[in-house]
Protein backbone atom coordinates (compact mmCIF):
# COMPACT_ATOMS: atom_id res chain seq x y z
CA UNK A 1 0.00 0.00 0.00
CA UNK A 2 1.22 3.49 -0.79
CA UNK A 3 1.76 5.61 2.32
CA UNK A 4 0.15 9.02 2.08
CA UNK A 5 1.53 10.61 5.21
CA UNK A 6 3.48 13.10 3.12
CA UNK A 7 0.23 14.42 1.68
CA UNK A 8 -1.10 15.63 5.00
CA UNK A 9 1.02 18.72 5.70
CA UNK A 10 1.19 21.98 3.75
CA UNK A 11 -0.11 22.66 0.29
CA UNK A 12 3.07 22.13 -1.74
CA UNK A 13 2.38 25.11 -3.95
CA UNK A 14 5.92 26.53 -3.89
CA UNK A 15 7.41 24.86 -6.96
CA UNK A 16 9.42 27.86 -8.15
CA UNK A 17 12.72 25.93 -7.91
CA UNK A 18 11.37 23.54 -10.54
CA UNK A 19 9.98 26.03 -13.04
CA UNK A 20 11.26 25.58 -16.60
CA UNK A 21 10.25 27.48 -19.72
CA UNK A 22 9.88 24.42 -21.96
CA UNK A 23 6.68 22.51 -22.50
CA UNK A 24 6.52 18.73 -22.64
CA UNK A 25 6.10 17.54 -26.25
CA UNK A 26 3.24 15.09 -25.69
CA UNK A 27 -0.23 14.77 -27.19
CA UNK A 28 -1.93 13.23 -24.16
CA UNK A 29 -1.21 12.76 -20.47
CA UNK A 30 -3.13 10.80 -17.83
CA UNK A 31 -2.37 11.05 -14.12
CA UNK A 32 -3.66 8.39 -11.69
CA UNK A 33 -4.04 9.81 -8.17
CA UNK A 34 -4.24 8.20 -4.77
CA UNK A 35 -7.58 8.87 -3.06
CA UNK A 36 -7.88 12.06 -1.00
CA UNK A 37 -4.32 13.18 -1.71
CA UNK A 38 -3.86 16.94 -1.95
CA UNK A 39 -0.28 16.75 -3.20
CA UNK A 40 -1.45 14.71 -6.21
CA UNK A 41 -3.71 17.61 -7.16
CA UNK A 42 -0.90 20.14 -6.70
CA UNK A 43 1.44 18.04 -8.87
CA UNK A 44 -1.28 17.77 -11.54
CA UNK A 45 -1.50 21.57 -11.63
CA UNK A 46 2.32 21.81 -11.90
CA UNK A 47 2.46 19.21 -14.69
CA UNK A 48 -0.50 20.68 -16.58
CA UNK A 49 1.27 24.07 -16.67
CA UNK A 50 4.03 22.37 -18.71
CA UNK A 51 1.78 20.65 -21.24
CA UNK A 52 0.32 21.79 -24.54
CA UNK A 53 -2.01 18.80 -24.23
CA UNK A 54 -4.81 18.39 -21.72
CA UNK A 55 -4.04 16.44 -18.57
CA UNK A 56 -6.66 13.87 -17.64
CA UNK A 57 -6.76 13.07 -13.93
CA UNK A 58 -8.23 9.79 -12.70
CA UNK A 59 -8.60 8.17 -9.30
CA UNK A 60 -8.61 4.40 -9.84
CA UNK A 61 -10.25 2.02 -7.37
CA UNK A 62 -6.87 0.38 -6.68
CA UNK A 63 -3.92 2.71 -7.27
CA UNK A 64 -1.40 -0.02 -6.38
CA UNK A 65 -2.83 -2.38 -9.00
CA UNK A 66 -2.67 0.45 -11.55
CA UNK A 67 1.02 1.02 -10.73
CA UNK A 68 1.88 -2.67 -11.12
CA UNK A 69 -0.09 -2.90 -14.37
CA UNK A 70 2.02 -0.01 -15.68
CA UNK A 71 5.26 -1.73 -14.58
CA UNK A 72 6.15 0.49 -11.61
CA UNK A 73 8.35 -1.40 -9.10
CA UNK A 74 6.95 -1.36 -5.54
CA UNK A 75 10.27 0.00 -4.26
CA UNK A 76 9.75 3.14 -6.37
CA UNK A 77 6.14 3.89 -5.37
CA UNK A 78 4.88 7.39 -4.72
CA UNK A 79 1.33 8.70 -4.47
CA UNK A 80 0.51 9.22 -8.16
CA UNK A 81 1.44 7.76 -11.54
CA UNK A 82 1.34 9.48 -14.93
CA UNK A 83 1.35 8.15 -18.49
CA UNK A 84 2.73 10.54 -21.11
CA UNK A 85 4.76 10.38 -24.28
CA UNK A 86 4.80 6.57 -24.26
CA UNK A 87 6.33 6.46 -20.76
CA UNK A 88 5.22 6.13 -17.14
CA UNK A 89 6.28 8.80 -14.66
CA UNK A 90 5.95 7.84 -10.99
CA UNK A 91 5.74 10.47 -8.29
CA UNK A 92 6.79 14.09 -7.94
CA UNK A 93 9.29 14.07 -10.80
CA UNK A 94 10.46 17.54 -11.86
CA UNK A 95 9.71 18.51 -15.46
CA UNK A 96 13.44 18.76 -16.22
CA UNK A 97 13.76 14.98 -15.68
CA UNK A 98 10.71 14.30 -17.86
CA UNK A 99 12.19 16.49 -20.60
CA UNK A 100 15.40 14.47 -20.49
CA UNK A 101 13.39 11.25 -20.70
CA UNK A 102 11.48 12.51 -23.74
CA UNK A 103 14.64 13.91 -25.39
CA UNK A 104 16.76 10.79 -24.84
CA UNK A 105 13.93 8.26 -25.51
CA UNK A 106 15.66 5.37 -23.68
CA UNK A 107 14.25 1.86 -24.02
CA UNK A 108 12.63 1.77 -20.58
CA UNK A 109 9.04 1.81 -19.33
CA UNK A 110 9.45 4.99 -17.32
CA UNK A 111 11.06 6.98 -14.52
CA UNK A 112 10.29 7.42 -10.84
CA UNK A 113 11.15 9.65 -7.92
CA UNK A 114 10.26 7.34 -5.00
CA UNK A 115 8.19 8.38 -2.03
CA UNK A 116 7.31 12.06 -1.69
CA UNK A 117 10.50 14.06 -1.06
CA UNK A 118 10.13 17.43 0.63
CA UNK A 119 10.62 20.27 -1.81
CA UNK A 120 9.80 18.25 -4.92
CA UNK A 121 7.09 19.67 -7.22
CA UNK A 122 3.80 19.43 -5.35
CA UNK A 123 5.40 18.73 -1.96
CA UNK A 124 5.91 21.26 0.82
CA UNK A 125 9.27 21.87 2.43
CA UNK A 126 12.73 22.44 1.08
CA UNK A 127 15.02 20.14 -0.84
CA UNK A 128 17.69 19.01 1.61
CA UNK A 129 19.70 16.49 -0.43
CA UNK A 130 20.10 15.20 -3.95
CA UNK A 131 17.46 12.85 -5.31
CA UNK A 132 17.86 9.84 -7.52
CA UNK A 133 15.32 9.52 -10.30
CA UNK A 134 15.22 5.86 -11.34
CA UNK A 135 14.54 4.40 -14.75
CA UNK A 136 12.56 1.17 -14.75
CA UNK A 137 11.88 -1.52 -17.29
CA UNK A 138 9.45 -3.65 -15.30
CA UNK A 139 8.22 -4.24 -11.75
CA UNK A 140 11.51 -5.91 -10.86
CA UNK A 141 14.08 -4.04 -13.00
CA UNK A 142 15.26 -0.51 -12.26
CA UNK A 143 18.43 1.55 -11.99
CA UNK A 144 19.45 5.20 -11.50
CA UNK A 145 18.48 7.45 -14.43
CA UNK A 146 19.33 10.96 -13.19
CA UNK A 147 20.54 12.76 -10.05
CA UNK A 148 18.84 16.02 -9.16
Amino acid sequence: MVALAGCLGGDGTDTTEWEVDETLPVETAVQYNSPNCDCCEVYATYLDAHLDADLTVREPEDIVETKRDLGVPAALDSCHTTELGGYVVEGHVPVEAILRLLDDRPKIAGIALPEMPAGSPGMPGEKEESWTVYGFESVDQYEPFLEL
